[in-house]
């Protein structure tokens, strides 16, 4: 699926409470403004969007656990929305019915070069790793996947450079149009797994949970696993995205934002086996369906959860993605980073600077 569920009514109800709460002003406080005639001003509004996948978990504990809320204030009113892609959510962010989002890298660089650089801009990170190639027992090797069809979730997408990429390291050719020496099938997650469990695809490059679902009801295995391909292990999956222009109107909020934001991430590492939970049971109550414990379990050791948007790894995907004729080669990322007030919330936990 790739449309938006939202969570909030309708959009242009959204925007009409973000016109509201621009009138309260931005200053350094969040709290409740008054009026000149000493009317108590409705409260500034954030839209936040995420996805119900488990690369988002710090987004589903800071809605759970009210860190957000917590963070935010009585002065701001939060209003999420769900989105299952991240070309959704950046049509939201330019249609004015979003103000911040958690999404992948690709998106985040497909947002910022279609405004020429001046719609988004990325203000923390939030998830490294959790992406594998999966494949049928009887593939040995890159050499068997040769006339064989292998899916990643859409053309373009982040996992897509990524096979694609390593394809060509291996030298195997693919072509957008699915041809080449291996045939590359952009399709849906779920799509993918039934697709792998009757054999219509040899494989997949998938993101968690899809990739453990594949090994655990699939019979896969993993052949690739992404953290292998970069320095440290570390490669950007998620990260927090927002509208440039809510960013210089409200940066208190934003900044209460990734106080949230770093309050979610704090959990997630500190206490990993209730926050499985937490975001299971959030996932849940935003799909109806609750993953599996042994599913959550051995996707999440495959996740690192981080405040740093681990940059290099975005450059070096968008260099992927411009070698594999996905991205315009003159296309320039500088500016797409705005880590101001993530360095002066973390500066005020005692916490080195994040570099970009």
């Amino acid at each position: 699926m790739r449309h938006p569920v939202p969570r909030t009514g309708l959009a242009a109800g959204l925007l009409a409470l973000a016109l509201l709460g621009a009138a309260c002003g931005s200053g350094s406080s969040a709290g409740t403004a008054k009026t000149a005639g000493g009317r108590v001003a409705a409260p500034v509004v954030l839209r936040l969007g995420y996805f119900p996948n488990l690369t988002h978990a710090t987004a589903i504990a800071g809605v759970e656990k009210g860190f957000f809320a917590d963070k935010l204030g009585p002065g701001v009113q939060l209003k999420t929305s769900l989105f299952n892609a991240g070309p959704a959510a950046v049509e939201a962010l330019f249609s004015d019915a979003l103000d911040a989002t958690y999404i992948g890298p690709n998106p985040a660089i497909n947002a910022f070069v279609k405004s020429n650089g001046a719609a988004v801009r990325i203000v923390a990170g939030a998830t490294s790793g959790g992406a594998l190639l999966v494949v049928k027992p009887t593939v040995a090797g890159a050499a068997d996947l040769k006339g064989r069809t292998i899916a990643s979730p859409q053309l373009g997408n982040t996992q897509d450079v990524a096979l694609r990429t390593w394809l060509a390291a291996q030298g195997l050719k693919t072509e957008t149009s699915g041809g080449g020496d291996v045939h590359v099938a952009p399709q849906d997650n779920a799509q993918a797994l039934e697709a792998f469990k009757s054999g219509a695809i040899a494989g997949a490059w998938e993101p968690e949970p899809w990739a453990t679902r594949m090994v655990q009801e699939g019979g896969g295995k993993v052949l690739v696993d992404e953290r292998s391909l970069w320095p440290g292990g570390q490669f950007v999956t998620t990260q927090l995205l927002v509208r440039t222009a809510y960013l210089q109107a409200h940066p208190d909020v934003i900044e209460r934002l990734v106080e949230g934001h770093v309050a979610a991430t704090d959990y997630l590492n500190a206490k990993p086996a209730e926050a499985r939970g937490v975001v299971n049971a959030g996932i849940a109550k935003l799909t109806g369906k609750a993953l599996p414990d042994a599913v959550v379990t051995a996707a999440w050791n495959n996740l690192t959860f981080t405040v740093d948007p681990v940059a290099a790894s975005l450059r070096q995907g968008a260099a992927n993605a411009q070698t594999a004729g996905l991205l315009d080669k003159s296309v320039k990322l500088d500016g797409i980073y705005d880590l101001t007030i993530l360095d002066r919330v973390l500066g005020r936990l005692h916490r080195p600077a994040v570099k970009v």
